[in-house]
C-alpha cells in the first residue's frame, strides 16, 4: 500500500471513515467516521459493549477493521480495511500512546524502566530517554519513585507511570481506555489531574470515560455510542446538557441515577 498518498487539506492528526469491525455475527462497529484535530481532547462515552474500547483497539492496530479506512497526519494506515506493511504500521505506532484502564506495567521493572524502556528499544539515545523520562516522573508527582516496583504502588500512581510511559515515546496522540475504571474516587482524581494538566498543554488525546463531568469540563467534542454507532456527537455542553437524540438523554438519565 501508498501510505504517502495523502488527502488533500487534510488537517486532521486522526481521521477514521467508515470503519467497520465484527465478532462473528455481533457488529461491534458500525461505519464509524470521527476526525481528531491537533489539541483537541475527544471524549468517547456510552453503555458498555457499545463498542467504544473495540474503537481504540482498531486504531491502535491492537483489533484489526473488517472494513473502512484510518489515516494518521493524512497517510493511509488502513485503505478499504487493506492494512499497510508491517513497517509501515511499525511507523504508524510511533505516532500514537496508548494508556489502558489496568494500567499493564511490567511487574519485574522498576518505574523508571517502565517509562524508558520501551523509547530505548526503538533506538533513541538512552541518556536521553533517561533525562525525559526522570522529567516526566517529576511531572507526574512521581519523583522519588523511580527505583520502586509497580506492587509498591497505589493504583493512581501505576497509572500516572502508564502515563508517563506513554508520553516517554513523544506521540503526536495518546489513547486512553477508561483509564480510571479499575481506581476508587480518590485515586480517580489523582489520574484525572493528570489528564487535565495535559489538556491545558494541549496534548491531542482520545479519552473513553464514564467520567462526565471530566468530559464536560475538559473535552472539545464528546461523542456519545451505542450498538456499534456514533448516535451523537458534539459540543459537550450540547451533547452532556441538552442533548439532541432521544437514546442520548436515556443513557444520561440512567446514568445519573
Amino acid at each position: 500500500m501508498d501510505t504517502n498518498k495523502t488527502q488533500a487539506n487534510s488537517r486532521a492528526i486522526l481521521e477514521i471513515r467508515a470503519l467497520q469491525k465484527s465478532f462473528g455475527t455481533n457488529d461491534v462497529l458500525r461505519d464509524i467516521s470521527m476526525d481528531v484535530e491537533p489539541g483537541n481532547v475527544i471524549s468517547i462515552i456510552g453503555p458498555s459493549g457499545s463498542g467504544k474500547s473495540t474503537l481504540l483497539r482498531c486504531v491502535t492496530f491492537l483489533e484489526t477493521a473488517d472494513d473502512g479506512d484510518i489515516l494518521y497526519d493524512g497517510q493511509y494506515a488502513v485503505r478499504g480495511g487493506v492494512y499497510a506493511s508491517k513497517a509501515e504500521l511499525n511507523a504508524f505506532r510511533r505516532r500514537f500512546g496508548l494508556v489502558f484502564q489496568n494500567f499493564n506495567l511490567f511487574p519485574h521493572y522498576s518505574v523508571m524502566r517502565n517509562v524508558s524502556e520501551p523509547a530505548i528499544l526503538h533506538g533513541e539515545n538512552r541518556d536521553q530517554v533517561m533525562e525525559r523520562s526522570m522529567s516526566l516522573l517529576r511531572k507526574m508527582g512521581l519523583e522519588g519513585k523511580e527505583n520502586a516496583y509497580p506492587c509498591q504502588l497505589s493504583g493512581g500512581q501505576q497509572q500516572r507511570v502508564a502515563i508517563a510511559r506513554a508520553l516517554a515515546l513523544r506521540p503526536e496522540i495518546l489513547f486512553f481506555d477508561e483509564p480510571t475504571s479499575a481506581l476508587d474516587p480518590e485515586l480517580t482524581g489523582e489520574v484525572l489531574k493528570v489528564i487535565r494538566q495535559l489538556a491545558e498543554e494541549k496534548m491531542t488525546m482520545v479519552v473513553v470515560t464514564h467520567e462526565m463531568p471530566f468530559a464536560r469540563a475538559v473535552s472539545n467534542r464528546v461523542i456519545f455510542m451505542d450498538g456499534g454507532v456514533i448516535v451523537e456527537q458534539g459540543d459537550p455542553e450540547i451533547v452532556l446538557g441538552a442533548p439532541q437524540q432521544e437514546r442520548t438523554r436515556q443513557f444520561l438519565r440512567n446514568y445519573q441515577r
